[in-house]
């Protein structure tokens, strides 16, 4: 269910930061355990109803020009561990997505994400 406008597909756009979340919650998750979660996030986020997707790409580009910028990423960090209203839900989202496919898909990984 892709985007109509290549600039607004939602994998590119919730990919970079959803690795970014992963990697600072779970340091300790392997690379390909990584790249197998956010493939999954993109997937999910990609098939969100219309109204919801609209807020979800307001807010995903938000987050990506964020990144994009010279300290970014510890910026995203912060804006991301704080309940801005609304701001604070897609952390939630991400890290809700993640999570549960982790723990359902490996059930042993320990809470720093390394593998038992």
């Amino acid at each position: 269910m892709a985007s109509a406008s290549p600039l607004l597909r939602l994998d590119s756009i919730v990919a970079p930061f959803a690795e970014l979340l992963l990697t600072s919650d779970l340091p300790q998750l392997p690379h390909d355990r990584c790249a197998e979660v956010v493939a999954f996030i993109e997937r999910r986020t990609e098939g969100v109803p219309s109204f919801t997707r609209f807020g979800l790409i307001v807010i995903a580009v938000f987050y990506r020009i964020v990144l994009t910028v010279p300290g970014g990423r510890a910026t995203a960090r912060f804006i991301a561990s704080k309940p801005v209203p609304m701001l604070g839900e897609y952390p939630r989202l991400i890290r809700s997505l993640g999570y549960a496919y982790i723990w359902e898909r490996w059930p042993d990984t320990l809470p720093t994400g390394a593998p038992c």
